[in-house]
C-alpha cells in the first residue's frame, strides 16, 4: 500500500517536477501575462519622445546606467517573466534591425495587450482578438504606404541637408536640444565612410571616442581613428607614412620549450648577448628599410626592440584590443603579420598623419587619412561625466543606424504623432465596415495609437485630452501632416517643424509590436519553475577540504583564515554555514 503522503498529484501537475507549477485559464495565464507586459511597457513609456524621463538602472555588476534609451533599460533590467521577455525580444530585434524605435515597439505592444484585457473582460475570446489585430496590422501597413511623403524615395545619401532632416527625430528623442550639434557630426562621419553602393554601409565603420572635459560643442569628427593610448617611444608625430602591423608583438622570439645554455666565460656571455641584439637590430632595420615609419604592436614591445626602433626613428604604438587592431588595419589598408619580420609592399598600410595629441588632459593617438579611400571615421565626443558621454554615445549609435536604414529605404512619414493619429482615425473608419466580433478588436487597435500623442503630451506636461482632440479635429479636416509642437504646446504642420520619421522604422516597430502582442494572447497555459520567480530562505552548507602535507599549515590555521576571509566577504558566514 502507498501512504497518503506519497500519493502523486492529479492531472498535469503530477507530470511536473517538484517546484514546478501549472497555470491555465484566462485569469491565471492570459491575464497574468498581460499584467506583466503592461508593467514592463509602463516603465519604458515615460521615456518616449524628446521630453522622456531618464531611468537609473544598476545592473548585476553594480554598473550604473542613467538613460532614456529603452533598449538599454530593458536589457540591463534582466527581465525574468517569460511573457514580458517576449516584448523585450521584440524591442531587441527592432534595435538590432533598425537601431531606433525600440521604445515604440515595447510601449505599443503593452498598450495593445491592455486593450485586449478590456475585450477579454467584455467576453471576447483571445482568438477573436488575434484575428482582429491581424486584420488591423495589415490595414495599418496599407495606410502607412499612403502617408509616405511624395518624392522622399529619391534621396541622395551624400546630401548632408537631407540626411540631417531624416536623422533629426531619432537623435532628438535621445538628446533633446542637442540634435543641432550632433546630427551634422553624425552625418559627416557617415558620409565619409559611405561606400559606392550605399546598401553596403557598415555601422562598425563609424567609431566613437569619449573624452572627459569640455562640452558637446567641442566635439568633432576625425577621418580615421582616435586611439586612447600614447605612443610607446619618444617619437610622437609622423606625416605621410607607411605603417606595418604585428599582431604577435614586437619582441625577440622565444622557443616553445625551455632550454639551458652553458656559459664558461664572460666572453661567451658577451657574445651570446651580442648575437641576440644583432638579430633584433636586423629585424628592425628590415622594417625601416621597407619604408615603414610606424610600427603597431598587438602585444608587448620589448625593451631591446624599442631601443632599436628609437635608433631608426620608428614610431611605436601598442594596441591590446584585437578589434581595434582590425579597425586600424581597415583604416590604413595594412595586413597584420603574426611575428616580427620584414613586411612586403602589399602588407604595408598608409596614413596621412599619425600623431599623439592631448585632449582634455588625456593623451590620444590620432591616425588620419584625409585624402580619401578612408573606411573608418571617428566621432570625438566631449562631456563632463561618463554617464553623459555614454548617453550621448547611444544617441550617436541611433543616428548611425538611422543612416544605415535610410540607405536601404529613404522614404519618410510625418512625425510628432501625426502618423499615429491618422492611423487611428482611418482604422476606426475601417472597423465600422467590419461585421464580425473582430470589429471590436480593430477598434481597440485603433485606440492604441492614441498612446503615442498621449504619452508625448504627458511627458511634456501638456493636457493629453486637449492635444488628442485638437489632432483629431485637424486630421478630420484633411490636414494629415499636423502633429504636436511640444515647445509651444500646440498642433502644427510637421513640414514646418521639420519632424519626420523613417517609414522603415515605423513599419517594423508596429509589425513587431502586433506580433509580440498576438504571441502573448495565444498562450493559455504556463508551466513554470517557481524557483525562477520566488526567493526563499535556503541554507547552503560549504565544506572545506583540507589536504595536510609537510610544510602546509594545519587545519586550525587554515580553517581560521578561511573563516575570517569568508566573514569579511559575507557577514552571514558563521564559520560553517552560509544562510541566505
Amino acid at each position: 500500500m502507498v501512504g497518503l503522503g506519497a500519493m502523486p498529484g492529479y492531472g498535469i501537475q503530477s507530470m511536473l517536477k517538484e517546484g514546478h507549477k501549472h497555470l491555465s485559464g484566462l485569469e491565471e495565464a492570459v491575464i497574468k501575462n498581460i499584467d506583466a507586459c503592461r508593467e514592463l511597457s509602463a516603465i519604458t513609456r515615460t521615456s518616449l519622445g524628446p521630453n522622456g524621463m531618464n531611468k537609473m538602472v544598476i545592473n548585476h555588476l553594480d554598473k550604473l546606467f542613467v538613460t532614456n534609451d529603452a533598449a538599454t533599460i530593458v536589457n540591463e533590467l534582466e527581465v525574468q517573466h517569460p511573457a514580458a521577455k517576449l516584448l523585450v525580444l521584440a524591442g531587441k530585434v527592432q534595435q538590432e534591425e533598425i537601431g531606433d524605435g525600440a521604445n515604440l515597439t515595447i510601449s505599443f505592444a503593452g498598450e495593445l495587450l491592455e486593450k485586449a484585457e478590456e475585450l477579454i473582460r467584455m467576453g471576447l475570446h483571445p482568438s477573436e482578438i488575434i484575428i482582429g489585430y491581424t486584420k488591423a496590422i495589415n490595414k495599418t501597413i496599407e495606410i502607412l504606404e499612403d502617408l509616405v511623403e511624395k518624392g522622399s524615395e529619391n534621396m541622395d545619401v551624400r546630401n548632408k541637408v537631407e540626411v540631417v532632416l531624416r536623422m533629426r527625430s531619432a537623435v532628438a528623442s535621445k538628446q533633446f536640444g542637442q540634435e543641432d550639434i550632433l546630427c551634422p557630426l553624425i552625418a559627416d562621419a557617415c558620409m565619409q565612410v559611405c561606400p559606392k553602393n550605399p546598401a553596403n554601409f557598415n555601422v562598425d565603420n563609424v567609431r566613437v571616442a569619449k573624452l572627459l572635459g569640455g562640452g558637446l560643442h567641442n566635439s568633432s569628427v576625425v577621418r580615421g581613428m582616435v586611439l586612447k593610448t600614447d605612443a610607446v617611444g619618444s617619437i610622437k608625430r609622423v606625416e605621410k607614412t607607411k605603417i606595418t602591423v604585428f599582431a604577435g608583438g614586437v619582441d625577440t622570439s622565444a622557443t616553445e620549450t625551455k632550454g639551458t645554455v652553458l656559459i664558461h666565460s664572460a666572453e661567451q656571455l658577451e657574445n651570446y648577448a651580442k648575437t641576440e641584439e644583432a638579430k633584433v637590430e636586423e629585424l628592425i632595420k628590415a622594417v625601416a628599410d621597407s619604408g615603414a615609419k610606424v610600427i603597431v604592436s598587438g602585444a608587448a614591445v620589448g625593451d631591446m626592440a624599442l631601443h632599436f626602433c628609437e635608433r631608426y626613428k620608428l614610431m611605436v604604438l601598442k594596441i591590446s584590443s584585437k578589434f581595434e587592431l582590425r579597425r586600424l588595419c581597415r583604416t590604413t589598408g595594412a595586413i597584420a603579420l603574426l611575428k616580427l619580420s620584414q613586411p612586403n609592399a602589399d602588407e604595408l598600410g598608409y596614413a596621412d598623419s599619425v600623431s599623439v595629441e592631448e585632449i582634455g588632459g588625456a593623451r590620444v593617438t590620432v591616425v588620419k587619412n584625409e585624402e580619401g579611400g578612408n573606411t573608418v571615421a571617428t566621432v570625438v565626443l566631449r562631456g563632463s561625466t561618463d554617464s553623459i558621454l555614454d548617453d550621448i554615445e547611444r544617441a550617436v549609435d541611433d543616428g548611425v543606424n538611422t543612416y544605415k536604414s535610410m540607405c536601404r529605404d529613404s522614404r519618410i512619414i510625418p512625425g510628432a504623432a501625426a502618423t499615429e493619429i491618422e492611423l487611428a482615425r482611418r482604422l476606426k473608419e475601417f472597423s465600422l465596415k467590419e461585421t464580425g466580433l473582430d470589429q471590436y478588436a480593430i477598434a481597440k487597435f485603433a485606440e492604441s495609437f492614441e498612446m503615442v500623442p498621449r504619452t508625448l503630451a504627458e511627458n511634456a506636461g501638456l493636457s493629453a485630452m486637449e492635444i488628442i482632440s485638437s489632432l483629431y479635429a485637424e486630421h478630420a479636416g484633411g490636414n494629415a501632416k499636423v502633429g504636436i509642437d511640444l515647445e509651444e504646446g500646440a498642433c502644427k504642420d510637421v513640414s514646418i517643424m521639420k519632424i519626420w520619421d523613417l517609414y522603415v522604422t515605423k513599419f517594423f516597430a508596429l509589425k513587431y509590436s502586433a506580433d509580440a502582442a498576438c504571441t502573448v494572447l495565444r498562450v493559455d497555459q504556463v508551466g513554470a519553475d517557481l524557483t525562477l520567480f520566488s526567493f526563499q530562505k535556503q541554507t547552503v552548507t560549504i565544506t572545506v577540504h583540507i589536504c595536510l602535507m609537510p610544510g602546509h599549515m594545519n587545519y586550525a590555521d587554515h580553517h581560521g583564515k578561511a573563516s575570517r576571509r569568508a566573514k569579511e566577504r559575507c557577514p552571514a558566514w558563521n564559520g560553517r554555514r552560509l544562510v541566505c
